[in-house]
């Protein structure tokens, strides 16, 4: 697949995004339209159409299929490599995101690692503090064949409020691996020179400004916050 930005006035040589040309199968569990595809190019991917997003009261209208490209683009930029390539693309319901598929292990429980705060989940843990991820649940991770572990569904992702909802917690208090320090430095030192130039352009300059903020201030205190007071700090239901 190939990446595409969406065609803002100043944008500059794009490859074109890949066409979804066929549906294969509809997630049913998904709040949003969420379709199992195959693209022009012979790709099985997860195609999540604009016209298929449930409207939310806190997020832009249209947006989240952004975000899902954004959040790849910031594991990308950061060296996480957690979440599987997502980028823009065209089909039969309209524009939207494509997610590489992944064929994930049925015998993975995600409870474990999730409960003993398994050092694999830091990229993770970490990426969703950097995009402010709120909707982090536990059946949004998966085990490939090969072993690695990956995360997706991104749509609810950099908002400029504090949104971070995780089942993540037991993450709180314990302080960045320095290799999770050093992906967010690298993330902060590529930041100007382009992605806050995507993010400002997709999302706002409220969006785009809280990410780097939210990078600064992991540098500067490189430690899992704790569970926030005055909202729900965990999504529903946790699957």
């Amino acid at each position: 697949m190939s990446v595409r930005q969406r065609p803002p006035s100043d944008a500059v040589s794009v490859r074109p995004a890949p066409v979804v040309t066929e549906i294969l199968g509809r997630f049913r569990n998904a709040s949003n339209a969420t379709l199992l595809a195959r693209t022009g190019e012979g790709d099985l991917v997860v195609y999540k159409p604009e016209q298929g997003e449930r409207p939310l009261w806190d997020f832009t209208p249209g947006t989240l299929a952004a975000r899902e490209v954004l959040t790849y683009r910031v594991s990308q930029e950061a060296g996480l490599g957690v979440v599987p390539e997502t980028v823009f693309a065209d089909g039969p319901f309209g524009p939207g995101s494509a997610q590489r598929y992944v064929e994930a292990n049925p015998g993975f429980d995600a409870a474990r690692p999730i409960n003993d705060a398994d050092p694999r989940l830091w990229p993770i843990a970490v990426l969703d503090l950097l995009v402010n991820n709120a909707d982090r649940k536990a059946g949004h991770f998966l085990l490939d064949a090969a072993g690695r572990l990956w995360c997706i569904d991104h749509g609810v992702t950099f908002h400029s409020a504090a949104k971070l909802r995780t089942v993540l917690w037991n993450f709180a208090g314990r302080e960045l691996p320095e290799e999770m320090t050093g992906a967010v430095r690298r993330l902060r030192e590529r930041l100007p020179g382009g992605l806050y130039a995507e993010v400002l352009r997709l999302l706002g300059k409220p969006e785009a400004d809280a990410l780097m903020l939210r990078a600064d201030d992991l540098l500067e205190n490189p430690v899992h916050p704790p569970p926030p007071v005055d909202r729900p700090p965990v999504p529903w239901p946790v699957w």
